[in-house]
Formats: C-alpha cells, structure tokens, sequence
C-alpha cells in the first residue's frame, strides 16, 4: 500500500459519493467493491418525498470532470438556474443573480438519475464489482475485514480489503465501528425543522408553470418553501419549517387555510386536490448536522460525504462537497505516490476545517433564505457586495459566488465573509464618525458667535 501498488477497494455506499469515489479508484486502476444495503435504484420505483433535489456547482463539477461525467450531466441533465426568485405573500416577485459578473450559474439535477448515471458509469469498469442488499454488521478497521448481512447470509459474510471507504451516508454504518476508537470525536445536531415534498405538475399545454432560470422561494420568516425544476417540466416543492408547526396542520382545511395565507400564489399551481394528498401521503423528514474526527483509522479506513460531514441542505453543497472528497483523496494520492498512511492523514488534517465550515454555512444560510432575503438591511448589503465585486474582482469575491463558483476551501470562503464584515463595520463606524463630526463642524460655523458670546457673558 505504500509503493503505489494495486489496491484491494472495499466502498461501503452506493450512493452518489460511493459510486463516484469507486470511478475514481477503478480509473487508477485499483480492484474495487461496493457494497450497497438497498436494491439497485435503477431496477426499483420511484418513491417520491424522501429527497431534496440537487444543485451541481463548481465543486462537483470538477470532481465530475476528472471521471468524464461533467459534460453528460450539465448539457443532457442539468437544468441552469441562474439566481433566485423570491415569492412575497402577495404574490408580487423579486429576482437576484447568484453572480452579477460573470453570471455563472447552478444547476438542478435530479439525484435518482445521476445515481443511476454514476451507477452505469462504475459498472463499465472492469475492475469493478458492485453487490446490493449488503448490509454492514461489523468492521475490524485495522485488518479491512467487513461483515455483511445479506439475503443469502443472514448468518453473515466476510469481505477483505487494503482500504475500507465509509460512503454510507448520514446514519453510516461505518462510522459506527469508528466510534469504537480512541480519540474519535463525533456529534450531531438535529434542527428543529424538518422537510416534506410537494410538486407542481406542467402546464397544460407541457410547460414548466414557473420560471425555470430560477430557485424559487417563499420566505416567511421562521420557515420556508422552495421550488426547483425538473427534466420532465415538473417542480419538486420542498416546505421547511419547525416539526411542531407541521404537527399543527392534521386536516385539509387547516392546511389550505395555512397556504392560503402564507403561500397564496402556490395554490393554483400544486392544485388543492394534488396539495391535500401529498402532504398527507407522508410524514416530516428530520434534518440533521454530523461533524467528526478525524475521518481516518490508521491506513487503512476513511469516511468521506455525509459519513464524514453530513450538513442541512441550504447551501446545496452537500453532494458538491462529497463530490470534492473524492477529488482531494485522488489528488493526494497524486502528491504522495500511493502512501496510503500519509494520504489518509493528509485527507483528515487538510479537510475538517473547510467540512466544518461548510456544515455552519448551510446552518446559516437557512436562516438567509427563510428570513433575510426580505430584510432592507440585508438587501442594501447584497449590492454593495455586488457593486464591490464588479469594481474589484480579485479582492471583494462576496461569500455565495466564492462558495458555489470557485475551488477555494470553505473555511477560506468564511474567513473571508467574516474580514468583509469587519471592513463594512468598520467604514460604517468611520462613516458615522465623520458625519458628526461634519456635523459639529457646521453649528460651529454656523452658530459658532452665539456660543462664544454666551461663553463671555
């Protein structure tokens, strides 16, 4: 494992990160399996209301290129949205470009396609076995040894490998057994507002019933909905608010009553009929936050995606910063040939810092689109952004284009917001400083002889 040599593979997950992660290893030329706990999507129904649709940015987008995919996702695939589109109660709306420079833009994917896509592409390596309904029981870390439960061994089987790669998600089954070691550090928090699914049908004559160049929200303060397009001119309509506020919507009434009021201009497009299934066909999905460290044991085991740094879904990096794992541990292997330990220990010390930031920037950004985006002061501050980042590209890069459009590390990106707002602080305390004494300045030269003749008498 320290000269380069091939690689046994072993990917717990395949999902998204999971399947691009075995792309990456089988194109350098390693034997990889991956091991998947459900059926394989691409055999199963559609079930709908247990996802949020996802947004491939620049991060992905590099990850994707390094395996070919990019061009296959972006121009056959993904939908462009150039900004958002803010929906008020009264129905009037208000659109804001993510970069008013460049106008570069995000892209609505839908995730059960490119899971299948990332599927299809794994299979055509030959270097790649792929086994469903496996699920992970146990681990000896330090020996790659995994046990599996499947249909077949109920009892359970064993698997070897060089390299164990944990990308089962949120809930990973391998971070288990890492919770099992000295000076593994874990949390996670749970919000407490959870998510369920909507969807606004095509028009009647097949068109999208909404502009499709944007995300769209309607924010009302302590919770939101948003909107965004799919291929088949579909809109997967995500309502995020407190779980107790969802507990008080038990009937169709209370629940027409409450979008008549907070979301008036969504009525006629979901339909009532189509509403009053949808969200009675399912139940609030919670919402939850992991942070860990550090994401390796030894050379032999790592966690990567949501296993590692599982985050709220309001920045849609989640997958776009999975994606960026795979692509840091192939450029380590690059940097240092192979050494299994070295990259493994690189991978933790150089990805936690920008895993944790992303996690609070998501956090944030909720309270961002759900609340500020209505807010003068918010607004004023979005254009002296704007106006700052066309006069001085180079310096002023405002904290969504630096997230979603470059490279940069997240905890970068953060650093950076927090120096633009102590520079802003500080001209609008300088500013106000030099109006008073502007101000002072004036009555003295105004008024300056009444003071000096009380001043004698």
């Amino acid at each position: 494992m320290e000269d380069g040599s091939r690689l046994r593979v072993a990917i717990i997950g395949g999902g998204l990160v999971g399947s691009l992660s075995a792309c990456f290893f089988a194109q350098r030329g390693h034997d990889v399996e991956l091991f998947e706990y459900r059926d394989d999507i691409r055999t199963t129904p559609h079930v709908r209301g247990r996802t949020i649709n996802l947004t491939l940015s620049a991060r992905g987008r590099a990850a994707l290129r390094q395996v070919r995919l990019e061009q296959c996702v972006v121009r056959q695939h993904g939908l462009p949205l150039e900004g958002r589109m803010v929906h008020s109660r009264n129905g009037s709306l208000k659109s804001s470009l993510y970069d008013v420079r460049d106008k570069q833009c995000i892209y609505s994917v839908g995730r059960r396609y490119l899971n299948e896509l990332l599927l299809t592409a794994t299979e055509k390596f030959p270097n790649v076995k792929i086994y469903f309904r496996h699920k992970l029981v146990s681990a000896k870390l330090e020996e790659g040894c995994m046990t599996f439960q499947t249909p077949d061994h109920p009892e359970g089987v064993i698997h070897t490998a060089d390299l164990v790669i944990g990308a089962d998600g949120a809930y990973s089954s391998l971070r288990r057994q890492f919770l099992k070691k000295p000076m593994f550090n874990y949390s996670q928090t749970y919000i407490e507002h959870g998510y369920l699914e909507l969807c606004i049908p095509p028009t009647a004559d097949g068109q999208f019933a909404l502009d499709a160049r944007y995300l769209h929200i309607w924010p009302r303060g302590s919770f939101m909905m948003i909107a965004m397009p799919n291929q088949d001119r579909t809109w997967t309509v995500t309502l995020f608010m407190p779980l107790n506020e969802f507990q008080l919507l038990r009937k169709s009434e209370q629940l027409l009553n409450f979008f008549q009021f907070h979301f008036p201009d969504a009525i006629p497009l979901i339909g009532k009929e189509r509403l009053v299934v949808d969200f009675f066909s399912t139940s609030p999905s919670p919402l939850v936050s992991v942070k860990c460290n550090p994401y390796h044991v030894g050379s032999r085991a790592v966690l990567i995606g949501d296993a590692a740094h599982a985050m709220v879904p309001f920045y849609g990096q989640g997958m776009n910063a999975g994606f960026e794992d795979c692509l840091l541990l192939d450029e380590l292997m690059d940097q240092y040939g192979g050494n299994m330990s070295v990259v493994l220990q690189e991978y933790s010390r150089l990805r936690q810092k920008d895993a944790e930031a992303i996690c609070d920037l998501a956090m944030y950004n909720y309270v961002e689109m759900r609340d500020l985006v209505t807010r003068p002061s918010f607004l004023l501050r979005k254009k002296l952004d704007n106006c700052l980042f066309k006069l001085l590209p180079n310096l002023w890069i405002p904290l969504y284009p630096s997230v979603t459009f470059t490279n940069r590390g997240y905890y970068w990106c953060l650093q950076n917001k927090c120096w633009q707002d102590e520079v802003i602080h500080l001209a609008v305390v300088v500013t106000g400083y030099l109006m008073l004494i502007t101000l002072l300045l004036i009555l003295w030269f105004s008024f300056g002889w009444f003071l000096k003749l009380i001043l004698v008498l």
